[in-house]
């Protein structure tokens, strides 16, 4: 992994310490790796999941909420659409943010409910007071707990084990930097995989793949990157469809958060963005695509494509797709794949925020920032810091 380090980023292990990017370098670098890990974690853990998925799936009229905070919740969203899909569950991302202050919003009593959280370091205040909230507000809830830190206080509560189900991460998906790199990517394709738990053997060829698309973007386009960073850029834009809408989110937050806001960024479905956000894109502005591999979605994108070209297109134009389209005129098209074996659609939303992750760590150095810790103020940390969590008292109809 050293090796890998010094060949991607081209610096020196000193200077990746001097520049305070050593933990980020790791973390960016060695997620194809950690892919192959979850996926074998997820394949021991496979028979008691199933045991417990089987008796929460069990009841009638199940609500899914998958929670987390921040970089977190954005696993919500992207996978929101591909676990009702999957499993044929109602099922709704929710934030922990708005949970814990909006609780009977989406908490009903009476709706069997299965709270699937994802947290980093298990430690943050809202994603405790979610699961202490609902344990309180819900006659039947179930938690599904995916973790990074196994001595956080997610990963050590005990007083639920008949209706908890905890899946830990690899221990090196804990990142140590305050960017959510690697935590992030494997936390979303264990929730992938979970909502296809029962075909899970059928799914490594697809994660094999999945970990070359990973390698081809860290060994073939860093460098290409790098030189991106340079420009003058002080806006940034991503578009993403369907899960690679979410992807396109925590895009922008890795890019914001990793430059300390000096880079301001925005994401959007490609279809939404025509719809007035599409006025952020001036001449300092980094356009950012990440390409559907569906067909029909695809012509959507194009045409976006396509207007944004005729009118301000930015400063440089970015484009992620599995396969090369040969109609769109961009100034750098990150390929995945040359070969006409695809994976299945929802798998691009892992590996296709590596070129954010890169672009984030590169201009961090850049703009003469640590990447570990690129918040000069300190107002952004790796574990929020300075939230009060107040008691909930249940509504009067509920107490009666």
């Amino acid at each position: 992994m050293r090796d890998q380090i010094i060949k991607f980023f081209g610096y020196s292990l000193a200077e990746l310490k001097l520049k305070g990017a050593i933990h980020t370098a790791r973390e960016i670098a060695q997620q194809p790796n950690l892919w192959q890990m979850t996926f074998n974690n997820l394949s021991e853990s496979k028979p008691g999941l199933e045991v417990f998925l089987e008796e929460v799936y069990d009841n009638d009229n199940l609500d899914v909420i998958l929670t987390g905070a921040g970089t977190s919740a954005f696993i919500g969203d992207i996978l929101e659409g591909p676990f009702q899909k999957n499993t044929g569950k109602h099922t709704r991302a929710v934030a922990t943010t708005d949970l814990v202050s909006y609780p009977t919003h989406y908490l009903h009593p009476e709706t069997p409910t299965l709270l699937i959280s994802f947290a980093r370091s298990g430690n943050s205040p809202e994603s405790i007071a979610a699961i202490d909230i609902a344990d309180k507000l819900c006659t039947k809830v179930y938690h599904l707990i995916l973790t990074c830190n196994s001595s956080g206080k997610l990963a050590t509560r005990r007083d639920r084990d008949n209706n908890t189900f905890t899946f830990l991460l690899p221990s090196e998906a804990d990142d140590q930097s305050l960017a959510m790199t690697g935590s992030f990517t494997c936390m979303l394709l264990a929730g992938l995989l979970i909502s296809r738990i029962s075909y899970l053997n059928y799914l490594k060829p697809q994660i094999d793949q999945l970990s070359g698309y990973g390698e081809n973007i860290l060994n073939n386009y860093s460098e290409k990157l790098k030189e991106v960073t340079k420009l003058d850029f002080k806006r940034a834009v991503f578009l993403g469809s369907g899960p690679l809408k979410g992807t396109a989110r925590e895009s922008q937050l890795k890019l914001q958060e990793l430059t300390d806001g000096k880079v301001i960024c925005k994401y959007d479905s490609f279809l939404g963005f025509r719809h007035g956000p599409k006025a952020v894109v001036d001449k300092s502005t980094l356009l950012v695509y990440l390409f559907s591999s569906d067909d029909y979605v695809h012509q959507y994108e194009l045409d976006l494509v396509n207007a944004a070209n005729n009118g301000e297109k930015g400063i440089y134009r970015i484009g992620v797709i599995e396969s090369d389209s040969k109609d769109s005129d961009l100034d750098l098209m990150i390929e995945l794949s040359d070969s006409d074996v695809k994976v299945d659609e929802e798998f691009l939303s892992v590996c296709s925020v590596l070129p954010a992750q890169m672009l984030g760590f590169f201009k961090a150095i850049h703009l003469g920032l640590e990447p570990d810790s690129p918040s000069v103020s300190g107002a952004i940390t790796r574990v929020v810091e300075g939230v009060t969590i107040y008691p909930y008292h249940l509504p009067l109809e509920k107490q009666v």
